[in-house]
């Protein structure tokens, strides 16, 4: 389930069959097995950087609903082309306080003091996301990228890089039929950015690959402004996760809520999620 900030609505939206088949049957884990490797998704991004896969993308546009009026006007090369679109710069507004920091489905859980936090059932260990033992964060900002999302993300603050890491790992779906019999975000490769932040103090930005994510491309800058571009995914669905200091941030109680209830918050780039 989905909750709508600007429309406070809800809407459902139900796993695809092919998923089902794939996390729910013999048959389908064994190709999974296949399915969730560097070669296979480095196979599919080469076709999806050719020419060929340009067919794919009017089909794309009309069945995912995405309107195209708020991208920049190109003649795309191929649907990875497509994938990667830049949006108009007026279609964001940057707003004051804690940021969505991409088009994503939003959950924010609470870190206890044993550096621990649950999704979908599965408890998470600060250590085993990123391979530290810092025990100084006090919340985990999950951003779920579906395939129709804008697939950039942004800086949530005025700061400075500290350091970049990346952990080798399969490439699950990040749909939530894969939590269930997976560890999804400790398991998947990912790419970790410490920062120094104005306003955040030190912030842990996760850039987490999924099923057929060829690619996580961020930009090579020292310094940076809020919602200053960090970087994008290539095609396929993915997250990106925040780890938030103690005592720096108060979070939306209405995202806090949902996601007790198991329903992820609809956010677009810079929205205000907290203060």
């Amino acid at each position: 389930m989905y909750y709508d900030l600007k429309s406070k609505k809800l809407i459902k939206e139900d796993t695809s069959n092919s998923l089902k088949f794939l996390y729910n049957t013999i048959i389908g884990r064994c190709i999974l097995k296949v399915a969730c490797s560097h070669f296979i998704a480095n196979l599919y991004a080469t076709y999806m950087n050719s020419r060929f896969s340009k067919i794919k993308i009017k089909k794309f546009i009309r069945k995912n609903g995405i309107d195209m009026s708020e991208y920049e006007d190109k003649n795309y090369k191929s649907f990875n082309d497509f994938f990667m679109r830049k949006i108009k710069p007026d279609k964001r507004k940057i707003n004051s306080g804690l940021i969505a920091v991409c088009d994503s489905k939003l959950s924010v859980y609470k870190i206890n003091d044993n550096s621990t936090f649950n999704i979908k059932n599965s408890k998470y260990t600060i250590n085993e996301l990123i391979r530290s033992d810092d025990n100084n964060y006090e919340y985990a900002l999950v951003f779920r990228l579906c395939v129709d999302d804008y697939h950039h993300y942004a800086f949530p603050d005025d700061g400075k890089v500290i350091s970049t890491k990346s952990i080798n790992g399969i490439l699950h779906t990040v749909q939530p039929i894969a939590f269930k019999k997976n560890k999804v975000f400790t398991e998947n490769a990912r790419t970790i950015t410490y920062l120094d932040c104005d306003n955040l103090g030190k912030v842990c930005y996760i850039e987490v690959g999924a099923m057929m994510i060829g690619k996580i491309v961020n930009e090579e800058v020292t310094t940076f402004k809020k919602g200053d571009e960090k970087g994008h995914f290539e095609f396929g669905g993915s997250t990106v996760i925040l780890l938030i200091e103690k005592n720096k941030v108060e979070i939306n109680e209405t995202i806090l809520k949902n996601t007790e209830n198991d329903i992820e918050t609809i956010v677009k780039m810079g929205d205000q999620i907290g203060w």
